[in-house]
């Protein structure tokens, strides 16, 4: 009888150990199949500057969409897709949002700003150029594509072969970005220059209390004092 104890005693033994090592075996498949996920769950995920350089650039660079939405007077939505990670998580939008480069519309839904002067009268303005309509997409394909909030940066040319953003800086309508170098940052300035000798658009009543405050900073003598500049 005593022989049979040990016997049993050492076989439960043996199935202990056994039963402890499976665990640990299977814990350690656990981890490593997670570790392996995560791996080819950020492999997955594009990295910025490849994004920038060849997603976009192959998606939309002189591509045709039609205007679906237009948020405001620099920010419109085409009918395709983005398809990005946006802030970390991997959701799609139906719809690419568009900010124009080079220009800056007065705010009509900021929730620091509120509806700024002019900006109801610009949005309504991009409305009639562009909404239900085919643009073609220009980007800058030496610089990055996208902005803080993902928005891909672009020249939008309309049917007519003008581009909307020069149209809203010469008929007074934006104002130009002077925070971004562009390839028309130049151009653009002096667009406004005229739009502004002219009174045109904005131009003709808007006060310095008006102005965007990045304006203010970039251009401290802009309608102060007699000065337009």
């Amino acid at each position: 009888m005593a022989g049979k104890r040990k016997i049993t005693y050492a076989l439960s033994k043996q199935q202990r150990t056994g039963i402890t090592l499976i665990c640990l075996l299977l814990a350690a498949v656990f981890i490593w199949s997670d570790h392996i996920s995560i791996r080819l769950r950020r492999q997955r995920r594009p990295k910025s500057k490849d994004r920038t350089k060849t997603y976009d650039i192959e998606k939309y660079h002189t591509k045709t969409f039609a205007v679906v939405n237009v948020v405001d007077g620099d920010t419109i939505d085409i009918d395709i897709p983005d398809g990005q990670w946006i802030r970390q998580a991997h959701y799609k939008y139906n719809h690419t949002r568009i900010r124009l480069w080079g220009v800056d519309t007065p705010e009509t839904q900021s929730e620091e700003y509120g509806v700024m002067y002019y900006g109801p009268e610009a949005t309504e303005f991009t409305k009639k150029l562009s909404l239900g309509k085919p643009v073609t997409i220009y980007l800058e394909t030496t610089k990055h594509t996208r902005d803080k909030y993902d928005r891909l940066l672009a020249y939008v040319q309309l049917p007519d072969g003008r581009f909307l953003n020069e149209v809203l800086v010469s008929e007074g309508l934006a104002y130009t970005d002077l925070r971004f170098r562009h390839i028309f940052y130049n151009k653009y300035q002096q667009l406004e220059a005229g739009a502004r000798s002219l009174k045109k658009g904005l131009w003709e009543k808007v006060t310095r209390e008006q102005l965007p405050e990045w304006l203010k900073r970039e251009r401290p003598n802009l309608l102060l004092g007699g000065f337009n500049s």
